[in-house]
Formats: C-alpha cells, sequence, structure tokens
C-alpha cells in the first residue's frame, strides 16, 4: 500500500474548514482518484476554543504555524491564513526549508514573494501549488500550466473579483448608487475586512500578477499593475454605458505588446452580448486567447468554502498523484524580468460630461478631440438637467496620451460643469 499523504492545515477559517469537511466526506472518492488516502495530521488557527461546526478531535493542534509546518507527521503544509507577511510567510518559508509541499490560497503573499518563494521551494525540492488563489473554483492556473501549456498566450483577462461584480450588477440591477450598494455588500459580509483590498482592485490585482506571470513566463510583478477601482463609478455611468451596448465591469487585462508587459485592472466596457457583460452577482470569469487554441473562456465561483476547498483539493491530489512542476510553470531562474509597458494599448473610450447649454458648446468639445488627434465614433446628448446636459462620446481607437490630453484641455473651454469621466473599451 502507498503511504497516506498527511496534511497539515493552517487556518481553519471558511476555507479551511472547508477543506476538512471535504477530506471527511469524500475520504474514499479521494483516495480512489489519487491513488493513495489523504490524511489530516494536524491543526491551526489563532482560536483554538472557536466552534467551527467540523469535528478537529482527531487532528494535532499547533498554536504556532511554523511549528505545524516543521513537523515530521506533515508532507503537505497546506495554508490558509491569508496576508503577504507575519504567520503566513513565515510558517511558508518553514515548510520550504523542510522540504514540504506547500498548497496555498494566499494570493497577497504570492503577488509580493513568488520568486523567492519559487526559488527556495525549486532549491528545497518541495512544490508550491496555489490553484486556490485565483478565481476561486475556476481552474485557471491547471488551464494555463497543462491543458493550454503548448500554446503562446496572448492575452488574458477576467472578471476575477466577486465582491466588485456583486456590486457592479447590483448597482444596474435595482437602480442604487455606488454608496448604497457598498454598504449592502459590507452588511451581507461580502468585503474583505480592509474593503480597499475589493474596491480599489488590489485583491484582484494580485491575481493578475499570477495569471500574467504564468501566461508569459515572467517574474510576478505585482508593483508594475495599473489599479483603478470602482469607487468612481457613477450609476448614471451603468444607465448610459446600458444605453450604448455596454456594460461596465472591473476587468484584469494582461498582455505582452512591442511596449513590454500590460497588466491593468480597472473599469471597463465590455459590449453587452460579450461573455464578460452576462457575469452577473459574485461569479468570476476568465478568457485565455491562446496562438494554437483560440479563445477558451472559464467561468464558477470566484470565492466560498465549497469552490475554493475543491481548489485546494485539486492540487493536493496533484501532490498525492506525483505530478509535479515548477511554482509558474516553469523553472525560476528562466523566469524573465518583466518590461513594464509605457503607455497601453490604443483601445475605444467612453467619455462622458455635463456641457452648458449654449450655442457652439458641442463645437468647442469637438475640436479639441480633434487636436487631440482623436476621432469621435458616436456622440449623444441626453435631457437637460438645470443649464447643462450630459454628453457621452465614444471615441475610435486611440492612445491613453491623447485621451488623457483631451480631458486636460476639456475644462478650458468654460462649456463644461465638472470634470468629464473616461472608462476604456475593452475588445472581448
Amino acid at each position: 500500500m502507498t503511504a497516506p499523504l498527511r496534511l497539515g492545515i493552517a487556518g481553519l477559517g471558511t476555507v479551511g474548514v472547508g477543506v476538512v469537511r471535504l477530506i471527511q466526506e469524500e475520504a474514499a472518492l479521494i483516495a480512489a482518484r489519487a491513488g493513495r488516502s489523504v490524511e489530516i495530521t494536524a491543526v491551526s488557527a489563532r482560536d483554538r476554543k472557536k466552534n467551527r461546526d467540523v469535528d478537529l478531535s482527531g487532528y494535532a493542534w499547533e498554536d504556532d504555524p511554523v511549528k505545524l509546518a516543521q513537523r515530521p507527521d506533515v508532507d503537505v503544509f497546506v495554508e490558509l491564513m491569508g496576508g503577504d507577511s507575519g504567520p503566513a510567510k513565515a510558517s511558508t518559508e518553514a515548510a520550504i526549508a523542510a522540504g514540504k509541499d506547500v498548497v496555498t490560497a494566499n494570493k497577497a503573499l504570492l503577488a509580493h514573494h513568488g520568486q523567492a518563494l519559487a526559488e527556495a521551494a525549486e532549491a528545497a525540492g518541495a512544490v508550491i501549488r496555489f490553484e486556490a488563489a485565483v478565481a476561486g473554483g475556476i481552474p485557471v492556473i491547471k488551464a494555463l500550466m497543462e491543458g493550454l501549456g503548448g500554446n503562446r498566450i496572448r492575452r488574458v483577462m477576467g472578471v476575477m473579483n466577486g465582491t466588485c461584480n456583486y456590486i457592479l450588477t447590483r448597482m444596474e440591477s435595482a437602480g442604487l448608487p455606488y454608496e448604497t450598494v457598498f454598504e449592502e455588500a459590507r452588511a451581507l459580509g461580502y468585503l474583505e475586512a480592509d474593503p480597499s483590498l475589493d474596491v480599489d482592485g488590489i485583491d484582484a490585482g494580485h491575481k493578475l500578477s499570477l495569471l500574467a506571470s504564468i501566461a508569459f513566463g515572467t517574474r510576478v510583478s505585482f508593483d508594475a499593475v495599473e489599479l483603478e477601482g470602482i469607487g468612481r463609478i457613477d450609476i448614471a455611468d451603468i444607465r448610459y454605458a446600458g444605453d450604448m451596448g455596454y456594460r461596465i465591469k472591473l476587468l484584469g487585462v494582461a498582455q505582452t505588446t512591442g511596449r513590454g508587459l500590460e497588466q491593468r485592472m480597472s473599469p471597463c466596457l465590455v459590449p453587452v452580448e460579450s461573455p464578460l457583460a452576462q457575469l452577473t452577482g459574485g461569479t468570476n470569469m476568465v478568457i485565455i486567447e491562446g496562438a494554437a487554441s483560440g479563445q477558451i473562456v472559464l467561468r464558477g465561483a470566484g470565492a466560498g468554502e465549497g469552490p475554493t476547498a475543491s481548489a485546494v483539493m485539486g492540487d493536493v491530489l496533484d501532490l498525492a498523484r506525483g505530478v509535479r512542476y515548477p511554482v509558474f510553470g516553469q523553472p525560476a531562474a528562466t523566469l524573465a524580468e518583466p518590461v513594464a509597458a509605457s503607455v497601453a494599448a490604443p483601445a475605444p473610450f467612453y467619455i462622458r460630461m455635463q456641457v452648458q447649454d449654449k450655442p457652439g458648446a458641442l463645437a468647442k468639445v469637438a475640436t479639441v478631440m480633434g487636436e487631440a488627434g482623436i476621432s469621435i465614433d458616436r456622440m449623444r446628448q441626453h435631457g437637460h438637467e438645470a443649464e447643462t446636459a450630459p454628453v457621452l462620446i465614444v471615441t475610435h481607437r486611440c492612445t491613453r496620451e491623447a485621451l488623457d490630453y483631451a480631458l486636460s484641455q476639456l475644462p478650458q473651454t468654460g462649456v463644461l460643469a465638472g470634470d468629464p469621466v473616461a472608462i476604456r473599451i475593452e475588445a472581448v
């Protein structure tokens, strides 16, 4: 008989408890599929006395996750605590130093320290697996590393934060302003303890940086991700975008161009008929475009006990079967130092502005756009509001530099009330 694979689980929150349940309830199925049994030998969490509605009596308890990582009866250290430093980093490093494999759901840790951890793991003969760190239950990392391993990846994009997607779709369906839905999401427990991780795009940016590393063979470069959250999205933009055939999503895009590696996590308009536009609630979607495969669309639950525990167990089963490959799909020493794109690829943009209702106003706006080298695809004026009217413009493809120049010049025309709003339109 092959010896059992022995796990030490650090972190018994929603995901950790989900992993324990899966192992307890599906032991026979897991053993049949892995070719050996998978057992939990020890666990660690901050509060030993907390009721977690799962039986932990058969496992050793370690108050210190570093000691858990070093236990001789642990083959795989499962890190589910979270955070880019502190106990999560110390215990992961301890596990690697002891030659143990690591399975983690910690996107922040890998986004900030992925290269160093990958080099340490390879030197120790250990493996780090992190399917659960990106897009919950969607096996996107496995798809990139295995099923699409023979492809030159052209672009990776997607909606990778369910909370932001919930907020935007709720704003649209209920006609509610951002502030109201934000507080609703907080009351429902959808937001992180630090809400900026969600609504400022940081959480999703961590995920995008990991996917970009795998897709393009580069070192993780989270600091180069261009981040913009959803806090400035107005209910008016959602309505007007809908009228023009678009929906607004917090969209991550990574691609290589002649300008370098482009990584953006920002609100974008996507065509209403596209798969991304159909995404509602907390669901995630990742789209991978391969030179040979074409476009692959992966959709599923982006968070939650079951989906994330499922991703953790997928990694555990691979280790039980003896499936081993480098952390980011190729040896850490071969990962290229990324050159961050100095400018984003050209794209059409949606622009909303409040224009004073007086003769020649629209002509002045059009003149500024022309002087910036921006061609207007569509221009629409909506009903009057006092002495102004909202004007919407959809441009043809232009550079962000040209757009920024136009946005700086428009207020100087004297016909605007307030600053214009511009949102990129992404082709899907």
